[in-house]
């Protein structure tokens, strides 16, 4: 049977084979594959066929003829449709396994060799009520204003209540704030009219101690009438908020943040602890949403890098400087560079919090900033890098290795462009040494993990 002999609403019974990286089911009907949401490998279904393409195509599980051992039976399956616990339906136990699996499967298919050491995975102390940070999109849904989360795929909120992976003082402040707007009449912005004022609810609840910041994202610094009066109510309920401030995007794109702030109520930044740290964390700086998950994520990387007093390190992307003031008492002198302005005044004053003499934070680059701290003279040992997404740039890894270090440490949040960039640096000298996976996002099937490159060795 070829793809032409499918079409939708065709109903086939077949066994589901694998998982895809983000948890959908994998059917093959004539080696034709099919992803199917909320099936699990082992199971047999009644697959309803949603969609067919040129090479797979997408399904639903009209029945389940048999269900896996694995599967997890009490679960809003509206998780599942939004993608906020996209792996909820699967055994704790096997997510971690799975992720495993991912990250040995990517190294060896991208970067071609097949024993480069992946550690056992190290587990998430929490798996559910973990997350410090919530963006929460809101729209008008039957004349009422609503919060809950897009359906995968589309701009269709399905309305949701608990979120499950967030710590439940978020959940209650977002349901606190829909209820008091609902009283006013607030209009949710609507991307279809461009009519309306509030476009998103962020919550942030530091981990150590309990410090919230709101963030609500609007089309205009213009205040809505009795906005004030909800925004009173909310810290006269919620005592632990220290600050409350409008975010203005008037854009039109999919991005949520603009660039302008300005403070309601109280300060511009939270406090929290990590590693016995002081962070101060303004509204759009970068910070790991899984606090203890990722106090031993960083344990790994300084384990990792193997640090001595008199080394010099730096820590590029450094954000509000987590990483090199966490290690700064462990070495000689920080380093750090980092493209957003606030964070960089953010890891100013967290290094002078801790009382730290020998760090130096720039605005700007790593590609740009490193070449000049060559030119300097500046000698690192050890490099810290912690990108986002879409991994390194060609230019850092070759300004990187240019600066000669005995070691990179890698901390990605993406096995994808991790193995694209192993192959890159190996290229450049700097051999994959070993790979620590540590579960930040438990119930999702991202992966964070941390990699030690040495100069011209393994080991």
């Amino acid at each position: 049977m070829n793809m032409t002999n499918f079409k939708k609403n065709d109903i086939f019974e077949a066994e589901v084979l694998d998982l895809t990286h983000e948890g959908q089911g994998v059917v093959k009907i004539d080696s034709f594959p099919f992803f199917v949401d909320n099936a699990l490998p082992g199971e047999r279904i009644k697959m309803h066929v949603l969609k067919v393409g040129k090479s797979f195509g997408f399904g639903r599980v009209d029945e389940f003829i048999s269900q896996s051992k694995h599967r997890v039976t009490q679960l809003n399956l509206d998780y599942l449709r939004t993608g906020i616990a996209d792996f909820g339906h699967l055994s704790y136990d096997e997510q971690v396994k799975f992720k495993h699996k991912q990250v040995v499967d990517i190294l060896r298919k991208t970067a071609g060799k097949s024993d480069y050491p992946v550690l056992p995975v190290v587990e998430a102390i929490k798996t559910i009520n973990y997350r410090n940070k919530a963006q929460i999109p809101v729209q008008m849904i039957d004349g009422l204003l609503t919060t809950g989360f897009y359906r995968k795929n589309s701009h269709t909120l399905i309305p949701v209540e608990d979120f499950y992976i967030q710590h439940p003082e978020i959940d209650a402040v977002v349901l606190f704030l829909r209820d008091e707007f609902r009283k006013i009449n607030l209009q949710a912005y609507d991307e279809k009219t461009r009519k309306g004022w509030l476009r998103n609810i962020v919550v942030r609840r530091a981990f150590h101690t309990g410090e919230m910041m709101i963030t609500l994202v609007v089309t205009s610094k213009k205040l809505p009438e009795k906005v004030e009066l909800v925004i009173d109510h909310l810290v006269e309920r919620f005592t632990n908020i220290k600050s409350v401030q409008l975010n203005i995007n008037s854009g039109t794109g999919s991005f949520i943040l603009g660039k302008e702030f300005i403070l309601l109520y109280g300060k511009d930044f939270i406090t929290d602890l990590m590693l016995d740290k002081t962070y101060q964390i303004s509204a759009p700086a970068f910070y790991q949403v899984n606090t203890p998950q990722a106090e031993k994520l960083y344990e790994t990387a300084y384990d990792f890098a193997g640090l001595k007093p008199g080394d010099v390190v730096i820590d590029a992307y450094s954000g509000i400087g987590t990483i090199g003031i966490s290690m700064a008492d462990r070495v000689a002198k920080v380093y750090g560079m980092e493209v957003v302005p606030a964070a960089v005044e953010n890891a100013k004053r967290n290094a002078q919090l801790n009382e730290l003499e020998n760090t130096h934070y720039e605005v700007g680059t790593a590609e740009k900033i490193m070449p000049k701290w060559l030119s300097e003279g500046i000698k690192p040992d050890v490099i810290f890098v912690d990108p986002p997404r879409k991994g390194l740039d060609e230019g850092f890894i070759k300004a990187a290795a240019m600066m000669n270090p005995r070691r990179i440490v890698y901390i990605s949040c993406n096995p994808a462009t991790f193995a694209r960039d192993v192959v890159r640096f190996e290229a450049e000298g700097y051999l994959l040494d070993k790979v620590q996976p540590v579960d930040l996002f438990p119930q999702t099937h991202h992966i964070e993990l941390v990699a030690s490159f040495n100069k011209n060795k393994r080991g």
